[in-house]
Parts: C-alpha cells; sequence; structure tokens
C-alpha cells in the first residue's frame, strides 16, 4: 500500500497566547502579535483534499456511504428539542408530540423501508429510549444494526456538563448499551453536536474509538487526545434532516433530490480521473422528519438510487464503526510496512494523518 506524504511539517499546533491591547511593549506589539496564528484545537493539523490516500475501501470501493439514524426521546414539559411549530410555554405538547410521532411511527416505517432496501445502520441511540420504549433498540439489534453513543437525551446539552458530569454520562451511555447489546458502543455523537474543550479526551479515556462530531472532512481524520488517538468519522451537517428540513425549511422531494446529487458527486470524486481516493458519504435522518409519510415516500427514491449502485459493487454500504476498523486496519498495516522496510527512507503519510504525524519507512 503507498501513501502520498502531505508537506505541512510547519504547521504550529500550539500558538503563543495574543496579549490583550495595550499589554507588553504597547500597543503596536500587541497589534503585530494579533495577526499571528490563530488560536486551534491542536488535535489534528490541516490537510487538503488534495492530498489523496491510496487505498480501497472493503470491496475495492473509493467511497463508503452509510445512513446515521438518530432515534432520540424528550422529557416532557422541559428540556431542549427540534420543534415543527413556535415553542409554547411548557408543557409544549405540540411539538413534544411532534417528536414522539418518530418513536411511534416514524421509526418503524423507516425501519421497514431499511430492510426492503438490506442497508445497515448507524443508530444514534439516547439511552431514555431503554425506559421508554424499549421495542425500539430491540429491533434495531435484532438486524445487526451499530449502535453509537448519543447521550442520555437530547433534551439537555452535552456541554453544559462540567468534567465530571461529562465522564459519568460518556461511562453510562456504553454500560447501558453494552447491558443490552453484549458489547459496548465504539462511537459517540454528542446531543446537539454539543463538546467541551475536553470531549475528545474524555472519549478516549471511557473506551470510545471515534466520535461523529466533527464535519470538517470527507475523509476520517486522526485525533490526537491526552489519552491516545482517536477517529474522527465525517458525520454530515449538511446532509442532515435537521438543519434542511427543520432549519432551512426544505421540503422532503428537495432533500431526497440532494441526497442524490451529493452521493453522484461525492462518487464521481472518489473516483476522480487523476486522484482517486477512499471518501466517506453519511446520511442523517430522524424518524420524527423522515418518517413522516410525505417525507417517506422521497426518501424510499433516494436510497434505492443508492442501492442499485451498491448492487453494482460501486460503494460499500456500511456503518460508522466498520469504517473506524477499517482505517485501524489500514493504519496497522502502513505502520507495518514501514517498519519492516529499510531504515533511513523518506517518510509514509498515514492514512487520515498528514507527514507530521507520519512514520519513517
Amino acid at each position: 500500500m503507498t501513501h502520498n506524504a502531505n508537506p505541512n511539517p510547519n504547521l504550529n499546533l500550539n500558538p503563543p497566547p495574543v496579549p490583550a491591547a495595550g499589554e507588553g511593549a504597547g500597543c503596536r506589539h500587541a497589534a503585530t502579535t494579533a495577526f499571528g496564528p490563530l488560536r486551534t484545537h491542536g488535535r489534528f493539523p490541516y490537510r487538503p483534499i488534495t492530498d489523496a490516500d491510496d487505498f480501497d475501501w472493503p470491496g475495492g470501493a473509493r467511497l463508503a456511504v452509510y445512513l446515521g439514524f438518530n432515534i432520540e426521546h424528550f422529557a416532557f414539559g422541559e428540556g431542549l428539542g427540534a420543534n415543527i411549530g413556535p415553542a409554547s410555554p411548557q408543557p409544549d405538547v405540540l411539538n413534544y408530540s411532534w417528536r414522539e410521532y418518530g418513536n411511534r411511527v416514524g421509526v418503524w416505517r423507516c425501519l421497514d423501508l431499511f430492510d426492503a432496501l438490506r442497508m445497515p445502520t448507524g443508530v444514534l441511540l439516547n439511552t431514555a429510549l431503554y425506559d421508554h420504549c424499549p421495542e425500539v433498540p430491540d429491533a434495531f439489534l435484532a438486524r445487526g444494526d451499530e449502535l453509537i453513543g448519543h447521550g442520555h437525551t437530547n433534551a439537555v446539552r452535552q456541554s453544559d456538563l462540567d468534567e465530571a458530569g461529562e465522564r459519568a454520562l460518556l461511562r453510562h451511555c456504553r454500560e447501558r448499551i453494552a447491558a443490552h447489546a453484549g458489547k459496548p458502543p465504539t462511537g459517540w455523537l454528542s446531543p446537539w453536536i454539543s463538546e467541551s474543550a475536553l470531549t475528545p479526551d474524555l472519549l478516549c479515556e471511557t473506551g470510545y474509538r471515534y466520535t461523529l462530531n466533527w464535519c470538517h472532512d470527507d475523509r476520517p481524520v486522526r485525533m490526537a487526545t491526552r489519552g491516545g488517538p482517536l477517529w474522527s468519522i465525517p458525520y454530515p451537517q449538511e446532509l442532515n434532516d435537521i438543519p434542511m428540513i427543520v432549519g432551512r425549511q426544505m421540503d422532503g422531494a428537495a432533500f431526497a433530490d440532494m441526497i442524490v446529487d451529493h452521493f453522484d458527486e461525492m462518487l464521481a470524486q472518489a473516483n476522480h480521473a487523476t486522484r482517486p481516493q477512499p471518501l466517506v458519504m453519511g446520511i442523517a435522518l430522524h424518524p420524527y422528519l423522515v418518517g413522516q409519510p410525505h417525507r417517506l415516500r422521497h426518501l424510499r427514491r433516494a436510497l434505492r438510487h443508492i442501492a442499485l449502485r451498491r448492487d453494482a459493487g460501486e460503494i460499500w454500504m456500511t456503518t460508522p464503526g466498520a469504517i473506524c476498523e477499517a482505517m485501524e486496519a489500514s493504519v496497522e498495516e502502513a505502520v507495518n510496512g514501514a517498519m519492516e522496510g529499510a531504515m533511513g527512507q523518506a517518510p509514509i503519510a498515514l492514512p487520515g494523518l498528514s507527514a507530521t504525524m507520519a512514520v519513517t519507512r
């Protein structure tokens, strides 16, 4: 396996703090310093999409596609929640019952669709569902889907918790899902994609191997944490029914067209004439949105379009956890190959990494 190095060795991940105006050598010095490198997260360096990895997904495909199916439960009369109409004083029956339609009706109709098209799902699961409607997680476990940690409820933001509270949440979700599924989840999506500055560190320290919180790339990226590496698997904020249908008020037909257009372009990019590379495309869905009959019909059309390409062997229809496993295997293969090679040669860039994280071949 060959990998193309990314020449970016001088990226400063820990720039000095910018002094406030008037500090140090005066305003002139402060103004000069203010135009230096900006504060950054320090989790991974910049890497352009033109720096292409050279490997295939299982089956020889260049595009991995997954369904991120969000199944959530909300407190009645309190907390956060997406709204179909203007928020009312609590108890907000209109918006609560609209979301609950997803657990009572929409999820089952989507499940029929996924079964008919033989599509696996990555189920982003609130653990409050085990108390509210255990039949739902049971149904997805029975079909062999991946269960992914998604908090206890989306009525609460993860970023509102302190470090101890956040760690307790991550541990609870792993333990509750493990008790049901027989194994703990390997992946995580924060409720409302809300993070603290320590979330990647805490995810690694509590046993998770990947996060879906970051939408910065079309490829998996290995993040640095204080406990070791953590994979960032691409999760969509554009190809996502909440921001599109709720936020931008897109109708079901337009959202289905968006899925088809996005898929066709991603497939073309993955098989680029001069720069083919393995890419990831996720589709984020919520049963209280796409499980509505008028939207479900259009979703069926879009997913059938993808299923035809899957049946032709052009894509890898998978789950985020399987993508993480493939990346871990690819990195292990690259490292083993580098260690077996002659010493002193040029560095080899690992999948999901830049040259600043390369190993010597």
